[in-house]
């Protein structure tokens, strides 16, 4: 079976909305050794589980899934697997946390849904310079992230594509 590699170790930025790994964290897909392993790296900012703030009474941003939703984000920002790998990677980790089947699904089918908002927006902010992992870790509580909205840099990225 699957497992995490150790327990997830973050703290919280001044925004309230983003978190940054301390530790080393990762996963192994498919089998422990499987010689297939994810690596998230220290310092990179993860906002768990992007759920909009209407559902968060019922799915909250960070559950039993947390630990899958930060493995998903790295993969998501780095896009060295396709999205669909991605996000069945995702529902793998989610099994392998014990997340009860109708939440699992629900997660999923939204991550398959309207993934390719934040697949598009972490292509737009790697093209233009914008980096998710903190190099110096000497994190200050007022420090807040610099990542622009969402609809922004989509929007923009799109522009920019069209123009070529």
């Amino acid at each position: 079976m699957s497992r995490f590699t150790d327990a997830l170790v973050v703290t919280p930025l001044a925004d309230g909305k983003t978190w940054v790994v301390l530790r080393d964290f990762g996963y192994d897909v498919g089998a422990e050794d499987s010689g297939d392993r994810i690596d998230v790296a220290i310092g990179f900012k993860t906002d768990f589980a992007s759920i909009p703030r209407l559902f968060w009474i019922v799915l909250p941003k960070w559950g039993r899934y947390g630990n899958a939703a930060v493995v998903h984000d790295w993969l998501y920002w780095t896009q060295e697997r396709s999205r669909r790998e991605a996000d069945n990677i995702f529902l793998e980790g989610m099994c392998v946390l014990g997340v009860g089947g109708v939440t699992r699904r629900t997660i999923y089918t939204a991550v398959r849904w309207f993934g390719w908002l934040a697949w598009i927006r972490n292509r737009a902010d790697r093209t233009v310079g914008f980096e998710r992992v903190v190099t110096d870790l000497q994190l200050k509580a007022m420090v807040a992230s610099r990542r622009p909205g969402m609809v922004r840099r989509v929007v923009g990225y799109a522009a920019r594509r069209l123009m070529r």
